[in-house]
């Protein structure tokens, strides 16, 4: 679907260098360069800033070696994913990458940036190619990008060609691909044990469902992924604004990331007993949809008052977590496009994140920074609890009031998943408004990445 390079040219293709230069190593790499070349990197005015990109023109005329600026690499906050702007650069060719940078993190910044979402529209013609630099492991680096932009993919994809049924057809193929067990539960059989998620996919055509993936072995640690898979979130009765509409396509973009965690995972071979649930649904407006005003039960027992029916991502995880909780996993981990209230505190870049247990905060900030897959820690601040207090039910799903909006919605979800101590909660966007290195503007999975490094530190062979 998807027109990206997920594999890499075999190590020692024949291709032109390309020298990714910092500041630093510029007067060396300058000085070391033929006579010709150092006139015409002086000519055009060539200087290592961050991006830069120029052609270094052989005896023929033909591109002889690229040079390409990586800017002060010692700086704080530079973008180590800066290589993932060469594919959107270089002219169609095979580019064989040189000495003086990390070839791994190089590599696969080059396919990440490689990246174009082609299901509508034909790719245009040759593109770029990378030589697999010597001693990385392309296997690995080709695997977090097929997963990567399979869950671009699933974003990008509008609600009319992507909705319940489609997702589960992604898991579908997962399960297939890896000899998984796949369950789903769909439509009015939804209604006696995961409530919310049917009250939120009723008034859809399409029928609502809860997908349910397992993978490994019975004896390894249960690690469990919940996903956000609202096809599209039109607000329900508390109708959106159109503009607030205009993006709600990617309101799936907790499941497309724990799709693509999932994909890393089973490839890889880690030694977990895996559980993936999506709660798939469609928010849509209809004559049976839930209410505002409306007292829901949930499969964990509480009642829920409805304060707003434009909530509804955090009622089908209430349900999902509920289901997940019971095996007491030793990590579980909910991945949505949750509050807008996130994204006011941290913008659309970094994800937001929310646990009780210290020691594993510090793990996700570490493979985070690892994986060049940031996000921040924010307190799960336990009395502002009582802002989700109902005069009518066990609980309110909003506060109703302007304040801390990302943590009382994720302390609503642990009141969801009570047994299970080593719980993660990412709010996320799902989306590049505009083009980065390796993060080209439209869906994104972000969280991926990172959970990954972090799984794979624990528990990889």
């Amino acid at each position: 679907m998807s027109q990206t390079v997920d594999d890499l040219l075999p190590a020692g293709t024949p291709g032109i260098p390309l020298a990714c230069v910092s500041s630093a190593d510029w007067p060396a790499l300058e000085a070391a360069l033929d006579a010709p070349q150092r006139a015409y990197a002086r000519a055009v005015d060539f200087a290592p800033k961050a991006g830069r990109l120029v052609l270094l023109p052989g005896p023929d005329g033909a591109v002889a070696r690229v040079l390409f600026g990586l800017g002060d690499t010692a700086a704080r906050g530079r973008d180590r994913l800066l290589p993932g702007k060469l594919p959107g650069l270089l002219p169609p060719g095979t580019y064989v990458l040189e000495p003086g940078v990390d070839p791994s993190e190089a590599a696969l910044a080059w396919l990440l940036g490689s990246y174009r979402f082609g299901r509508y529209r034909a790719a245009s013609g040759e593109r770029p190619r990378l030589v697999t630099p010597a001693g990385i492991d392309a296997a690995e680096i080709a695997r977090i990008a097929r997963a990567v932009a399979a869950g671009r993919d699933l974003v990008n994809t509008p609600a009319n060609d992507l909705g319940p049924a489609e997702m589960e057809f992604s898991a579908r193929k997962l399960a297939d691909r890896f000899e998984a067990e796949l369950t789903v539960i769909e439509g009015e059989s939804l209604e006696d044990g995961f409530p919310l998620v049917h009250a939120v996919g009723a008034a859809s055509p399409r029928a609502p469902r809860l997908i349910d993936l397992t993978w490994g072995s019975e004896d390894d640690p249960r690690v469990t992924l919940v996903g956000k898979g609202v096809a599209f979130d039109t607000g329900g009765l508390d109708i959106k604004p159109s503009a607030g509409m205009l993006l709600m396509k990617k309101d799936m973009g907790g499941a497309a990331v724990a799709l693509a965690v999932a994909e890393m995972i089973m490839d890889a071979g880690l030694k977990v007993r895996l559980r993936l649930l999506v709660p798939a649904v469609e928010n849509a407006v209809a004559g049976n949809a839930f209410r505002p005003g409306d007292v829901i039960p949930s499969r964990a027992g509480l009642s829920v008052e409805i304060g707003n029916t434009d909530a509804e991502g955090r009622l089908v995880l209430a349900d999902a977590l509920a289901l997940a909780d019971a095996e007491e996993p030793a990590l579980l981990i909910d991945f949505a496009t949750l509050t807008g209230a996130a994204r006011v505190a941290l913008g659309p870049d970094l994800p937001a994140f929310f646990t009780e247990d210290d020691a594993l905060a510090a793990e996700i900030a570490a493979a985070g920074e690892a994986a060049v897959d940031p996000v921040w820690r924010m307190p799960l601040h336990a009395p502002y609890a009582s802002l989700l207090d109902s005069k009518v039910a066990d609980i309110n799903n909003v506060s109703g009031g302007p304040f801390a909006g990302a943590i009382t919605a994720a302390l609503f979800l642990r009141r969801f998943a009570p047994k299970t101590t080593a719980h993660v909660h990412f709010d996320l966007y799902g989306w590049n408004p505009s083009t980065k290195p390796g993060r080209p503007e439209g869906g994104e999975v972000q969280t991926a990445r990172l959970v990954y490094a972090l799984l794979k530190a624990r528990y990889g062979a």
